[in-house]
């Protein structure tokens, strides 16, 4: 019997009593929870790289990144080529935030997990809209952000080099909305790390506008801690969530491997 349970009372939901994880109905359940509460876990799955890859193909595209379908989250350089990039997740963040078409649904299964550290938080940026005062709903629904790659990489590296910096400005700006209406009438915040400064406000207030509505979006009702288990399943609704992983060491063997459903809608 397939039962769910809350994570958290703003977000996520547990599924138990999963057999066939790729049978319909299954399917229909998880794309319901995803939509309405942002994350899905399932624990003790234990997947391979095929059955992963096979579940999230049931959920959507599953997007390819120089030919691979799945990328593996680690900050060893042996396992990551692109390891010291990894270090700005440890900030909030949405996927995609660059792209004209953002990630829509992200999948992590645990293979190593850290044995200090290594959780991953998430927000709900459609909680967190969705409880502003109407006031500010209002004012912020036709605000535009610029979400630069550099932006996220200067909260790693603040004096960077020539080099590095040329690196981080090969990846195109994005202008996207503040608050993102999707078709199914929810409405969230596209803030975060990438979030650079807001069109046609003086820098000193885009900051300080963007540092609040952060600081709300992660306040204690809207967020999830997951305490990572070797074998679990989590799932969510990049359109929706903030997330970050929680600091741990670089030479510590925690290791998860990520899919990426692409969207339908841009964000612009």
């Amino acid at each position: 019997m397939i039962a769910t349970k809350a994570l958290s009372p703003s977000l996520g939901v547990e599924v138990t009593g999963v057999g066939n994880l790729l049978d319909d109905r299954l399917i229909s359940r998880c794309a319901e929870a995803l939509q309405w509460r942002g994350i899905l876990l399932i624990r003790g799955l234990h997947l391979d790289d095929e059955g992963q890859l096979a579940f999230s193909r049931k959920l959507g595209k599953v997007f390819a990144v120089r030919g691979k379908e799945i990328f593996t989250v680690s900050l060893d350089p042996a396992r990551n080529p692109t390891a010291e990039y990894l270090k700005g997740t440890f900030h909030w963040h949405i996927d995609g935030t660059t792209d004209p078409v953002p990630t829509r649904t992200t999948t992590l299964t645990a293979r190593h997990v850290a044995m200090t550290g290594g959780g991953t938080e998430f927000a709900s940026t459609y909680a967190a809209y969705e409880n502003l005062p109407e006031a500010d709903r209002k004012q912020y629904d036709d605000l535009r952000v610029v979400h630069s790659f550099e932006a996220a990489q200067r909260l790693v590296t603040p004096d960077p080099g020539p080099e590095a910096l040329a690196g981080w400005r090969e990846v195109p700006t994005h202008e996207t909305p503040l608050v993102w209406k999707r078709r199914d009438g929810r409405r969230s915040l596209v803030i975060g790390a990438t979030a650079d400064h807001i069109v046609g406000m003086a820098a000193t207030e885009s900051r300080a506008l963007l540092d609040q509505l952060l600081e709300w979006t992660t306040q204690e009702r809207f967020r999830y801690a997951h305490d990572w288990q070797v074998g679990d399943l989590v799932v969510w609704d990049n359109t929706g969530m903030l997330h970050r992983a929680l600091p741990y060491g670089v030479d510590s063997e925690r290791t998860l491997q990520r899919t990426t459903i692409v969207g339908d809608e841009e964000l612009s």
